[in-house]
């Protein structure tokens, strides 16, 4: 955990991320493509964002479900797409470079992307974003979390694309592109955070990733209950951002 202050999480770089795989198990599944969006000003951007993107061989099939999601084939994750092992290795070390500065990562349903870089560095021999840091990633934002904790009692699902237009964000055709994702998960958490002051302002990065630990878990908690009352025996992971 970095030694400085915590800053204020709405006035420091926000660096958005997002992955597209080969299936939804963050521990079993491969990486396809990952996008880095940096805004630079955070809650108020003054320019435009700075975006890096990656296509990754996975070394494995793409199945055609998640093909139909994302548009990678095998075929052209292979001819196209570098080693797997060199994206990661170059995304883990800008994500931790902007952790070690005390700056937040903003991920939609971050424990499936963060989760997943993780296994696929520990599963490639390369040391893990945990190891590099000496503690688990943080801060981390995840407007998820985040809206179940401020809107609970909101109606209907909870997808980016769907919580787009609950804080004023028209969703991209493109959605399910890396980097689109990436844009739109930002402009959500600006939408969120003017929505709902009271609960999201004034917060550091730090005191803000403890607010989402702590939100996950009593979510977890009552989303298992809601699966038992309907005859469900399910677990829930409690731990964010890593599940």
């Amino acid at each position: 955990m970095t030694t400085n202050p915590s800053p204020i999480w709405t006035d420091v770089p926000w660096l958005g991320f997002d992955t597209e795989t080969t299936g939804v198990d963050a521990h079993q599944d491969r990486l396809v493509t990952a996008a880095l969006v940096l805004r630079r000003a955070g809650a108020a951007p003054t320019g435009p964002d700075l975006v890096r993107t990656w296509l990754a061989d996975p070394g494995v099939p793409i199945p055609e479900r998640a093909t139909r999601v994302h548009g990678i084939s095998t075929e052209y994750a292979r001819e196209h797409g570098r080693p797997v092992v060199a994206v990661l290795e170059e995304l883990a070390v800008t994500l931790v470079d902007h952790w070690r500065r005390g700056f937040p990562v903003v991920v939609f349903n971050g424990a499936y992307d963060i989760t997943l870089v993780e296994s696929e560095l520990a599963r490639h021999g390369l040391a893990t974003l945990s190891d590099r840091l000496g503690h688990q990633p943080r801060p981390v934002v995840d407007p998820l979390v985040l809206d179940r904790k401020v809107d609970r009692w909101r109606k209907g699902k909870r997808t980016l694309t769907d919580m787009a237009p609950v804080y004023g964000v028209t969703p991209d055709q493109n959605a399910h592109t890396a980097e689109v994702d990436v844009a739109m998960t930002l402009d959500v958490l600006a939408g969120m955070l003017k929505a709902h002051p009271r609960e999201l302002s004034g917060l550091t990065c730090e005191d803000l990733h403890t607010f989402q630990e702590q939100a996950h878990a009593a979510w977890a908690e009552d989303f298992e209950a809601f699966l038992r009352s309907k005859g469900k025996d399910e677990a829930i992971a409690r731990q964010w951002p890593l599940a």
